[in-house]
């Protein structure tokens, strides 16, 4: 649904069938120990079977089966344009340089920032903003067990992201990315809480491990199509051979690339708006 820029809209936190599923599934295996303990290995491996299918959907990061995902621009906003979105930051070794590329290319991207660096980097972050870009919500410190959390520490890593981006930069996010893309069943009913909406990639170049910026290049850019949404790193990035971050070579390849192929990078937010 195309917004309004003047009019916000709360989402409805709805299940995903896997979800209800999942809850009559469990149910059912307590009443065939009920009924008869000797099917307790039937029972077993049908719980057993069902976490496996949830651990799957959260390690997946483009799965919609635990709720709502973004892997791709809304159809009505995605004519002739796609997101670049650059996580991990910001980070005063990279991002300087890299808003600069974004500038001379006259590209707005969205970047997904921890909370704890965004704390510690305050002036950087409200340039981010300055240059027409926008910070969304990559949780507080970026932890690794993120996924294994429950909804309370979930919810806080996530709040305290909100509060730090919006009280340095004036805007509150309304996107979300889980660190690695990595979640569980408890993510979405706390996103909806929080309204914000999940976001992951169409396609990334994993510039976090690959040292070539030359394959990375290949992967953002193979198939590339209106309505993408593409994955970069100004934190925690790879380092070429010369020392050099791998995102530095990339994106003014990859910005070339997409305006001869007659596309607009545009924010998260101006296709949600």
């Amino acid at each position: 649904m195309l917004l309004s820029k003047n009019v916000h809209y709360r989402r409805r936190w709805r299940d995903r069938p896997l979800i209800p599923a999942s809850v009559a599934l469990h149910a059912a295996s307590v009443g065939m120990l009920a009924w008869h303990p000797s099917l307790w290995p039937w029972a077993a491996g049908l719980v057993v079977s069902n976490h496996a299918v949830l651990t799957a959907a959260g390690l997946w990061p483009r799965s919609t089966w635990l709720g709502a995902n973004w892997t791709r621009l809304p159809p009505c906003a995605c004519a002739g344009q796609i997101a670049i979105t650059i996580d991990d930051g910001p980070n005063p070794e990279v991002t300087p340089h890299v808003l600069d590329i974004l500038e001379a290319a006259g590209a707005r991207v969205t970047f997904f920032c921890i909370g704890e660096r965004v704390c510690a980097h305050p002036a950087l972050s409200r340039e981010i903003r300055a240059r027409g870009h926008r910070l969304e919500n990559h949780s507080q410190r970026h932890l690794h067990y993120f996924s294994l959390l429950g909804p309370r520490r979930m919810k806080a890593e996530i709040e305290r992201a909100q509060v730090a981006i919006g009280t340095v930069t004036g805007e509150q996010p309304r996107f979300f990315r889980a660190p690695a893309g990595l979640r569980n069943p408890f993510l979405d009913s706390v996103l909806t809480e929080l309204d914000l909406r999940l976001v992951s990639w169409t396609r990334r170049g994993f510039d976090t491990v690959t040292r070539r910026p030359e394959l990375v290049f290949k992967r953002l850019s193979h198939g590339l199509a209106a309505g993408d949404i593409l994955l970069l790193h100004d934190g925690h990035v790879a380092y070429t051979a010369t020392l050099r971050p791998v995102i530095f070579d990339v994106l003014p390849r990859l910005l070339a690339t997409v305006a001869r192929a007659g596309l607009q990078p545009v924010t998260l937010y101006e296709a949600l708006t």
